[in-house]
């Protein structure tokens, strides 16, 4: 059978019947009806159906088709036929036609599944079959047979496509894709660097890049003007359900552009990618500075599927009786709530007290919790009583209350303890009372963030990265309570409560540049060594430059709906940032960290038993490139322990305290019992024909003595 005729099996259609085809892939499922024989072949494209019938398949045929097993791989000829009326599946794309086996092969066997692979009914309106009793982590070491799973797949396919739509229009726009170094230097970006050590140059290490930043920066002094990388990039984060140590990201960066520019780029270019995936988003995109979010929502990545926006009713209580509020006030607090309408039915008072404001709220870092319900024209709380009538009101008139309205409260002398408690609150209660509408995407701009924040020692640190513009530039580094103030010409793209990026205008002077660091607290040599290269690069001309970065795991995931990003990538880490198909990270030999000289990084002793500890086999065998098998290592402790008694004997006739080594004349040795003779592979040339290079009839390999 000629696979080099074949079709694909997700493409076979009414048109193609009466046609003989060859198709080959995995059997995704089988029924067999006393030797009629049905057969569901899956492949990269999708499933046909396979019948194997004594009267028109040979009998041999039917045999071999009656001992396939699930995901065996198989190439199978035969004719495209209709299915009879009443016997289609709509469950697959190719459910009205079947095809009538006349030659099976074989490919290759599978042994039994670790978990099932089929997804689709053999017939209408059977049950699909689901993964979701597997777990995660007995996916990802089987992620070879995970990725069989047609879901899986189209997710991977879908990736590509919408890969390939950015690359599309971007193209349009001029933009050129640029690869730039993963080996480099380490450089501050806010989260810890994956280290290399460098075996050329001892104790030193390059670092993986967090974002190519830099490099970016550098193409655009280097007059690229428009580049653009979906780039890998590697940060060493605590971890979080929905982050990888290693990601992609989309990474763009312009020269001679304003923020207005790369708001109508970005948002073509989002709007194309979630068309993709069928979701229609309208242009253009809200706005919000970072302030009036954090000041209505309670975070900088705002949710704006729904409402409940934080109202402030701190001045309402300016003369209060209420104890805690006249405390909270006096000491410079504030006051807000929000108000959940109508929802008085399914917030009993039971619940807003022991549930919410005794367990939820405090659980969120607030201290307590205020809550009144609406109800025939009055407000009812336990502690209602303790208000005025022109405070109750003016809750009334400030909230818009209705009857069947509820109203949350947290006070505290801190605005963060606020808006945060608060926030989560509003995130809380709208998933549980299902305010959040299904299927709708809100993105929106999220402008005007700190340039700076403050640290507990006193200083501060750069809010996005160090090479972000400022609004201004006469400021003073020394100053910290004027560093505070200042506001970055940076931007993020937040969509229902999820940031898929950010970018900002960079700096592109070289004095602001040293302010900004000076700033931070970088001394010139700290400056010189991390970034001499970089601010050399400013004293020949940069231009005005920005740029943004998505994270295109996290965008793929919000596109196809996926519950996490490991479901839109090929072969993800898991949630402890380890891989169970490869069992990364793992530990490595002595003798590799010797190589690297990081046996005694830093001028630390070796451990005083580290030689005792030592295996000599592993280590002679290390130091030989030949393989010990474990059964071996018995026989060889006996050959290296007769070897330490020939060389303690001769060193003993010499006078010496200390055995003699020599290196003895290369001889060929085989193991006993074997008869050298001279491979069948190297007869037919298949022996060398993967190897990098040759020198005669031998395979060139790196010397390794130098």
């Amino acid at each position: 059978m000629h696979l080099s005729e074949r079709a694909f099996c997700g493409e076979l259609a009414p048109a193609d019947t009466g046609r003989e085809v060859v198709v080959a892939g995995w059997v995704d499922a089988f029924r067999d009806h006393g030797g009629l024989m049905f057969v569901h072949l899956r492949d990269g494209s999708g499933i046909i159906q396979l019948v194997f019938s004594p009267e028109e398949t040979p009998r041999h045929i039917c045999e071999r088709a009656a001992a396939l097993r699930s995901e065996y791989c198989i190439a199978v000829r035969g004719e495209v036929r209709r299915r009879r009326p009443g016997t289609e599946n709509p469950g697959i794309r190719t459910g009205t036609v079947e095809v009538m086996a006349t030659e099976l092969e074989v490919l290759s066997e599978s042994e039994a599944l670790p978990f099932t692979v089929s997804e689709k009914g053999m017939v209408a309106g059977a049950a699909s079959t689901e993964t979701g009793h597997v777990t995660e982590d007995l996916r990802l070491q089987y992620r070879y047979l995970d990725i069989r799973r047609p879901s899986m797949h189209d997710n991977l396919v879908l990736r590509h496509r919408i890969f390939q739509t950015v690359r599309r229009v971007l193209d349009s726009k001029g933009y050129v894709e640029v690869e730039t170094p993963m080996l480099t230097a380490s450089t501050p970006e806010g989260a810890r660097d994956y280290l290399v050590p460098s075996r050329l140059h001892q104790q030193s290490f390059y670092a993986l890049p967090q974002s190519p930043q830099l490099f970016k920066q550098l193409l655009m002094i280097g007059g690229m003007e428009r580049y653009y990388q979906l780039a890998r990039c590697f940060r060493d984060e605590d971890l979080r359900p929905n982050r990888q140590p290693e990601f992609t990201q989309l990474d763009i960066e312009a020269s001679f552009i304003d923020e207005e520019y790369l708001y109508e780029l970005v948002e073509e270019l989002v709007v194309e990618m979630f068309a993709v995936g069928g979701i229609s988003l309208t242009r253009p995109f809200p706005r919000i500075t970072y302030a009036e979010a954090v000041d209505s929502t309670g975070s900088d990545r705002p949710d704006l599927r729904f409402g409940l926006r934080f109202v402030d009713v701190t001045d309402l209580f300016d003369e209060t009786d209420y104890s805690i509020f006249r405390r909270i006030i006096l000491r410079g607090g504030c006051i807000k709530g929000l108000n959940l309408k109508g929802q008085s039915d399914r917030l009993s008072k039971n619940v807003l007290q022991n549930e919410y404001a005794k367990e939820i709220a405090p659980s969120f870092g607030a201290k307590g919790m205020t809550w009144m319900r609406a109800e025939n024209g009055a407000l009812e709380s336990n502690i209602v009583q303790f208000f005025n009538e022109r405070e109750l009101q003016g809750l009334r008139e400030r909230f818009e209350v209705a009857d069947g309205d509820v109203l949350i409260m947290i006070a505290d002398p801190a605005y963060d303890v606020v808006t945060s408690a608060l926030g989560r609150l509003r995130l809380h209660l709208a998933d549980r009372l299902g305010l959040i509408p299904a299927d709708s995407f809100c993105p929106v701009w999220v402008t005007d963030f700190p340039l700076f924040d403050a640290t507990d020692e006193g200083s501060v640190t750069s809010s996005h990265h160090p090479f972000t513009a400022p609004d201004r530039t006469d400021f003073d580094p020394n100053n910290v309570e004027e560093l505070l103030t200042l506001r970055s010409r940076a931007y993020d793209l937040v969509m229902n409560g999820e940031e898929l990026g950010g970018g900002s205008i960079r700096i592109s002077d070289r004095e602001v540049q040293q302010k900004i660091f000076a700033a931070l607290g970088l001394t010139d040599d700290d400056v010189r060594e991390r970034f001499g290269f970089f601010l050399r690069a400013f004293d020949f001309g940069p231009p005005p430059h920005g740029g943004l970065a998505l994270g295109m795991d996290r965008t793929v995931s919000m596109i196809l709906q996926t519950p996490s990003i490991r479901e839109v990538i090929a072969f993800p880490k898991n949630r402890s940032a380890a891989c169970p198909l490869t069992g990364a990270p793992a530990s490595v030999k002595r003798e590799q960290l010797a190589e690297l000289g990081l046996l005694d990084l830093g001028g630390r002793e070796v451990p005083p038993d580290a030689a005792e500890r030592e295996d000599r086999v592993d280590r002679i065998s290390w130091l030989s490139r030949i393989g010990v098998a474990p059964e071996e290592h018995p026989a060889m402790e006996i050959v290296l322990d007769q070897a330490e008694e020939l060389a303690l004997l001769a060193a003993k006739e010499a006078g010496e305290l200390e055995p003699m080594y020599s290196v003895v004349p290369v001889v060929n040795r085989t193991r006993p019992g074997t008869v050298g003779k001279r491979s069948e592979s190297a007869e037919t040339g298949d022996l060398l024909k993967n190897a990098p290079s040759l020198k005669g009839d031998y395979f060139k390999v790196a010397g390794i003595l130098e």
